[in-house]
């Protein structure tokens, strides 16, 4: 038996090299963009025994694969510009790849934040359809890494390949490299590539290196669970756009208004009682007159681990991942009387449910909240084995969808993460630098730019100073402005409070774009808000410097008072605090707290009334001047 095993083997290694044609990774297409100023570096598959021939631009080399059938040329750096066209021959085929540029390719990565499009199933973007017919930017080329996890560090992305930013185009690519980089090619004139390579719901350490994670204790034994040989070769991934075609509920249409799905019991929202499979869950709430004649807001709390919702029969959204938000708008299709909504739960690993708060669970409408928790009716229509989801272990993106790319040469990474690591954000402060580092280790250059955006204000307000997942991840971030060529793009005033998909995108990009053309290109403008640097105590005020404030620091208010700021005594029991701005300081105090040590800044999931900026529009950074432990520092 194992001779003819073996005899297999042998003739399968023949009959692949025999047929072996010129093959190149998928980011090589037509429409693509090549790294100026860097030396060309291009690789792919052919037969053993084949010479490949390249040619670029008036350079030709040839090179001849090693024993795994892999070549591999380096050609001289090509100028910025073009078109140019390439070509790559073998003695059986010859791949032509057309209208090239030369530029600056930037990886633009993260969760649901940066994977949102200009106008596509997570919402659409501020003024989306001006943005889209304004989109023609021939020298701005788009490429989208399709999902894909793995266990083991793989050879090529899965992509549809790069294609030229137009109307046509724009619309399903994400918005926050967009306005990024068409900021970035508007102030340099130069050609810009964006390779999204994203997904929705994602923890950190799914990014991040398997060798690195060990290095954190606490990980051990889920990657020693991953590690065993009992594991698959490969882990499949629970695919929304699947479900939809294979699920029973979707081929008998459950959601359709008025059907009657057989099975329903009655559960309670918020649970997370169930086990993993596909769940159909079912309410209905009533609209008056008014309140159907009028958009509707469905706030449906935090869903493990996706799901896919509809109202009266029609699509209202979908998301991917189990720490998010659903906040769905709905502006046509409502009822007077009765509406009913349907929420197909997928659920690949362990339990699951729609498991946030009750009073956070409501149809906002024109008149006021109608709560949705309490009893709804659920069924089952599938049982999922196997299935595994991009946060199950650590490293399945790094893995898939980032060390495929690390053989392109690039100008740099931008980042929208954090929401998923919220509860664990004191560890993130770890977390977040190793993965800048490990990123920048794989592409064989330590330096380089990383420019990241520090989580918006999301969430319903605080009435009282209290302490903040959010605002200490926001902190763990801005901590990693102490690696090298690293920059923030502070959006804590440009959140929605129902929404974790904050609409205004074209900030985020263009904060991002401050810091790049600063730090990257040179340009002599200011990049950041101001910035917490120094306090002293006097009396029972204390006065606060600021790095980063431009021509003068602003109030954004009419008043000139300053709002956000908490200050504590010994006792740590922070109260709200007078603040206004003093020449260059910021004067705090407060008549409750005699004896000041400490004040804090926009510390609160949402601090949406913050109105600290610089003379630039630039808003201040969230921050504390204590060291006091954190709510996060043992989790």
């Amino acid at each position: 038996m194992k001779k003819f095993i073996l005899i297999l083997v042998a003739l399968h290694s023949c009959i692949f090299y025999s047929n072996a044609v010129v093959k190149l990774p998928e980011y090589v297409s037509d429409n693509m963009m090549i790294q100026r100023d860097a030396q060309v570096k291009l690789w792919g598959w052919a037969d053993r025994g084949e010479t490949v021939t390249v040619s670029l631009n008036g350079q030709t080399n040839n090179v001849k694969p090693d024993k795994d059938g892999i070549w591999r040329v380096t050609l001289n750096a090509v100028p910025a510009g073009g078109p140019y066209e390439m070509t790559i021959s073998g003695s059986t085929n010859t791949v032509t790849v057309k209208n090239i540029l030369s530029g600056d390719i930037w990886v633009c990565s993260g969760q649901s934040n940066m994977e949102m499009s200009v106008a596509g199933t997570r919402g659409k973007v501020n003024n989306w359809q001006k943005e889209i017919e304004e989109a023609t930017y021939p020298q701005i080329r788009l490429l989208t890494v399709k999902k894909k996890i793995s266990p083991a560090p793989l050879k090529d992305i899965e992509t549809q390949g790069w294609t030229e930013c137009n109307p046509q185009s724009i619309g399903d690519f994400s918005a926050t490299a967009y306005f990024f980089g068409r900021e970035i090619h508007k102030q340099t004139g130069v050609p810009v590539g964006l390779i999204n390579t994203s997904w929705g719901g994602t923890n950190i350490e799914t990014w991040t290196s398997l060798p690195t994670m060990k290095t954190i204790p606490e990980y051990l034994p889920k990657i020693n669970r991953m590690t065993e040989k009992k594991q698959p070769a490969s882990l499949p991934v629970v695919k929304v756009d699947e479900i939809t075609v294979n699920d029973l509920g979707f081929r008998q249409q459950w959601y359709k208004s008025g059907y009657k799905i057989k099975g329903l019991k009655q559960v309670s929202v918020p649970s997370t009682n169930q086990d993993e499979g596909i769940f159909w869950y079912r309410m209905e709430f009533e609209l008056d007159a008014s309140q159907a004649a009028a958009p509707i807001t469905l706030n449906l709390g935090k869903i493990d681990d996706n799901d896919i919702t509809f109202l009266n029969g029609v699509e209202i959204g979908r998301t991917e991942g189990h720490d998010i938000e659903r906040v769905y708008t709905v502006n046509k299709g409502l009822k007077q009387g009765k509406n009913e909504l349907v929420v197909c739960l997928i659920n690949p690993v362990g339990s699951g449910g729609i498991y946030s708060d009750a009073d956070q669970i409501f149809c906002k409408t024109a008149s006021g909240n109608i709560p949705l928790a309490g009893k709804w009716y659920c069924t089952k229509s599938a049982i999922l084995k196997r299935n595994s989801g991009p946060n199950e272990y650590p490293s399945l993106l790094y893995n898939a969808m980032i060390v495929p790319l690390a053989e392109y040469p690039i100008k740099g990474f931008i980042w929208y993460q954090g929401e998923a690591n919220a509860n664990k954000a004191y560890l993130y402060r770890t977390l977040f630098a190793n993965m800048i580092n490990d990123w920048r280790k794989v592409w064989k250059q330590n330096d380089l730019p990383f420019y990241f955006v520090q989580l918006a204000n999301f969430m319903k307000p605080s009435e009282t100073p209290t302490e903040s997942n959010w605002a200490e991840l926001r902190e763990a971030q801005h901590l990693a402005l102490k690696l090298p060529n690293t920059g923030e793009a502070v959006t804590v005033d440009i959140g929605d409070a129902d929404d974790i998909h904050p609409k205004n995108k074209q900030d985020v990009g263009y904060r991002l774009a401050l810091n790049a053309l600063a730090k990257t290109y040179g340009k002599d403008i200011e990049y950041a808000g101001p910035e917490y640097a120094s306090m002293k105590v006097e009396g029972d005020k204390i006065v606060l410097t600021f790095k980063h404030a431009a021509k003068g620091l602003v109030a954004g208010n009419k008043y000139g008072y300053l709002n956000g700021f908490t200050i504590a005594g010994d006792d740590r029991k922070f109260v709200w605090a007078q603040a206004y701005i003093d020449g260059n300081t910021v004067v705090v105090h407060s008549n409750k707290v005699k004896t000041p040590v400490a004040v804090r800044y926009a510390w609160a999931n949402n601090p949406d009334d913050v109105n600290f900026y610089n003379s630039e529009g630039l808003p201040a950074s969230p921050f504390r001047s204590d060291s006091w432990e954190i709510s996060t520092q043992n989790n």
